[in-house]
Parts: structure tokens; C-alpha cells; sequence
């Protein structure tokens, strides 16, 4: 006899024996002896055997306690807060790296970054070269210049805040006010106060007595703004000698009627020697990181 009744073709003889088998399954149900009984773990009328992994039946706890001690195959159970209304370990952690995947925009944001970066394009733009020092070595310079001058901020955090929690001294709303206050002071001094009142008037706030009384909602968008005026004016600053020495090379060009020379090609080399012989990092790095104190 041919089983392959679904055409001659391989795939007709499997989808066959595929439903000549589920057939028999239907018409000839497996019978289970009590050998199976024993090695499966079924339960019969009289009790629960000992092979078994569920011990106790779904849906027979009364309180957490039983709930705990149930054991009952694919199920989950999530435990979000412990019996002094802290966090669990396990949401601790999720939260610990969420905080860590939302570092970067947190340290742009709320630290001087964001001013240094720009400081550094600036100088590089005004040096005129397109990729030294390259996109890498500048973010990672920022990056170091920022732990650097945030370290009294990330100090305070680490000991009024971070250190009396891990101890239990602090609950999980003192925990967040007492962070967020040394980088609310930190912001608040970078902050010139016409860009807060801006936000403030956006916001339906009308008069604040102190800097408590600021949303960190406000005060975010306004220390940005702040930081990118400051950034910028530095910037302009470090661009007037380099722009100076521009022009020079330009008019020399133009009196010698070299007018095909790109004057960017002869001035350039110069502002690499006069930012050199002048210490151009020293003196921008150094006076840049003085802003903040």
C-alpha cells in the first residue's frame, strides 16, 4: 500500500504520513500504566506523589507567605518592594541600568559637556584644520574635563545621598530629592537668570523666592541655553587673532596678485605655529575650566 496518497512527490508523501499519523493518534489514544504513573509524577485520588514538581495546586495560597512557598512550573512573580517600602533588588538593578543607559544624555544635559565640546570645535574651526584634533580625541578630552570639574558635584551625590541609602537612612523620595539637589546648585550658578525667568513665563510660573522653588524642568532648559550663549562667546574670542592673521595673509596674496592661492592654504600653518608658541591648549583648557568656578 502506497502512502502516498497526496501526489507522487516528496512533499505530498510527507504532508501524508504527517496526517496518517495524527489519525491514528486520534483513533488508538495512548493508554498511560501505573509505571508511568510513577515516573511522570501524576497524581492519583488518593495524594500527591513524591516525583512530582508542583507541589501545590494554582490558586491555593491565601496570603504572600503561601504564595512564596508555592511552587508552580511557568510562572513569574515579580516582587516590587520589600516590607520597609524600598525598591526590591531586582528593580534596583533594572533602575541602576536604565540610569546607565540614560548617562549620556544626563551628563549633556545637567554638566558642563556640553560648553567644553563646543569650546573645542570652535578652536579646531578656527585653526582651520578639518579633523585634527579628531571628533574622538575632542569628546573624549570633554568627557575627562567634565568628570574633573563635576567631581565636587559627584562627591556630595556620592556622600549625602548614595552612601546613607545603600545604609537605609534614606527612603526612595529622600534618596532622588537629596541627588538632584548638588546638580540643581551646580546648574543654578551656570545660569543666567533672564533664561530662567524665559522658562518660567513659559512654564505659568509667576515669582520664585528661591532656587527650591525652580522645576528641574525649568532650570534644565535654561542651564542649556546658558551654556550655549557661554560657549559661543568663548568661541568668538578664540576665533579673533586666527581671523586676524586671515586677513594678513589675504591682503599679502592680493598685493603680490597671487589671486588663484586659496589664502586659507598660507595661513593656516601660521595659526598652527601661533597657537603652538602661545600654549593654545594650556591657555584654552585652563581659562575654560576656570569659567565654572
Amino acid at each position: 500500500m502506497n502512502i502516498c496518497f497526496i501526489g507522487r512527490s516528496r512533499p505530498g508523501c510527507i504532508i501524508g504520513c504527517l496526517l496518517l499519523c495524527i489519525f491514528l493518534a486520534v483513533l488508538f489514544p495512548r493508554q498511560v500504566s501505573a509505571a508511568n504513573v510513577d515516573a511522570l509524577g501524576i497524581t492519583d485520588d488518593e495524594g500527591i506523589n513524591e516525583n512530582r514538581t508542583v507541589i501545590n495546586d494554582p490558586g491555593t495560597a491565601e496570603d504572600a507567605g503561601d504564595l512564596r512557598e508555592l511552587n508552580v512550573a511557568n510562572n513569574l512573580t515579580v516582587t516590587y518592594q520589600d516590607g520597609e517600602g524600598n525598591l526590591s533588588g531586582t528593580l534596583r538593578i533594572l533602575i541602576t541600568l536604565t540610569l546607565i543607559a540614560l548617562a549620556p544624555t544626563l551628563i549633556i544635559m545637567m554638566t558642563s559637556f556640553t560648553r567644553i565640546l563646543v569650546v573645542m570645535h570652535f578652536v579646531r574651526s578656527a585653526l582651520g584644520t578639518q579633523s585634527a584634533p579628531p571628533n574622538q580625541v575632542l569628546i573624549g578630552l570633554s568627557l575627562f574635563l567634565t568628570f574633573f570639574i563635576m567631581n565636587p558635584v559627584i562627591t556630595q551625590i556620592n556622600d549625602n545621598a548614595v552612601k546613607p541609602f545603600e545604609a537605609g537612612e534614606l527612603s526612595q523620595a529622600e534618596f532622588l530629592d537629596t541627588a538632584v539637589k548638588p546638580l540643581r546648585e551646580f546648574m543654578y550658578g551656570q545660569t543666567q537668570t533672564k533664561d530662567v525667568r524665559l522658562f518660567l513665563d513659559i512654564d505659568g510660573i509667576d515669582t520664585v523666592e528661591d532656587i527650591d522653588d525652580i522645576p528641574t524642568r525649568v532650570l534644565v532648559p535654561a542651564f542649556m541655553i546658558s551654556e550655549l550663549r557661554t560657549a559661543f562667546i568663548i568661541g568668538f574670542l578664540i576665533y579673533i587673532p586666527f581671523i586676524v592673521i586671515d586677513m594678513v595673509v589675504a591682503s599679502t596674496l592680493m598685493s603680490m596678485g597671487m589671486m588663484m592661492l586659496p589664502p586659507t592654504t598660507i595661513s593656516m600653518p601660521f595659526k598652527i605655529l601661533l597657537f603652538v608658541l602661545a600654549d593654545g591648549w594650556s591657555l584654552v583648557i585652563g581659562n575654560l575650566v576656570k569659567t565654572f568656578y
